[in-house]
């Protein structure tokens, strides 16, 4: 069962798994508790894959009880349907549970995030534990694909509309792509419940990123381009606990060519 099946990182999944049962979000609102258990044990899925989240990182500063609400307490009753119907929850969850005070995170490092968008989901990384022991927390980053609004997107929107786009190069970490992770987690979905760091490999800053979209970027730092919400410095997650992703420059030209065609 894949939750979020309308979303970026949904739509791939259900490539994937095109066996799966799909509800987007329109179909179930995962705030919704009693509706959410209910789904879960009539249809007694091995596998439930929550997609579904609240990504506006500086609107969450503003929204951060809506944010809670979605990235926190829905995943444990995610977790309260699947404890009951004897299903794995495959849940995804972020960098930004982290401080950025290391240079790069393993699985085991203590949390501690710096905004409310981090805040509402390490909730749901803590009411998915409270509820079942089966479960598997992938933490990634910096998504881009097909199928949702991204960075990607942006800088080429931007591009030909600003003689120079400025991108911040003081905060480092590793770029995602969905169609990757959609994948990888197929590949992982029999392996032990934990926690996952999974990324595509190759770190970089913003800025770095930005360079191998478009020409005309320029860096700038953290201080010269304020946002609502405070970004760790450094959230670069270390995979420990499986093979690597291919890097994401790679991923990205894929991405860049498919998108052209």
């Amino acid at each position: 069962m894949i939750l979020g099946a309308g979303g970026m990182l949904g739509t791939d999944l259900c490539k994937v798994f095109p066996d799966a049962l799909k509800f987007t979000h329109h179909e179930l609102d995962i705030t919704e508790r009693e509706l959410v258990i209910k789904t879960i044990r009539e249809n007694k899925p091995d596998v439930v894959i929550n997609a579904a989240a609240y990504t506006k990182v500086d609107q969450a500063e503003d929204e951060e009880e809506l944010a809670c609400a979605i990235n926190g307490y829905a995943p444990g009753y995610i977790a309260e349907g699947c404890a009951l119907a004897g299903a794995t929850l495959i849940h995804y969850s972020t960098d930004y549970v982290f401080d950025g005070s290391k240079p790069e995170y393993i699985e085991s490092d203590q949390t501690n995030p710096i905004n409310a968008y981090g805040r509402s989901k390490l909730l749901g990384e803590q009411e998915i534990a409270k509820h079942t022991d089966n479960y598997m927390i992938i933490r990634t980053s910096w998504l881009f694909g097909k199928h949702g609004r991204n960075f990607v997107d942006t800088m080429m929107r931007l591009s030909p509309q600003m003689e120079n786009v400025k991108v911040v190069n003081d905060q480092l970490g590793r770029p995602t792509y969905t169609a990757d992770l959609a994948l990888k987690t197929a590949e992982i979905i029999d392996m032990e419940p934990g926690i996952y760091h999974l990324t595509n490999s190759g770190t970089c800053s913003w800025y770095d990123f930005a360079s191998a979209i478009i020409p005309n970027v320029i860096p700038c730092t953290s201080k010269d381009y304020p946002t609502k919400a405070k970004r760790p410095r450094y959230s670069v997650l270390r995979n420990t606990k499986t093979t690597p992703m291919r890097h994401w420059k790679d991923a990205l030209k894929e991405y860049l060519k498919e998108k052209r065609a």
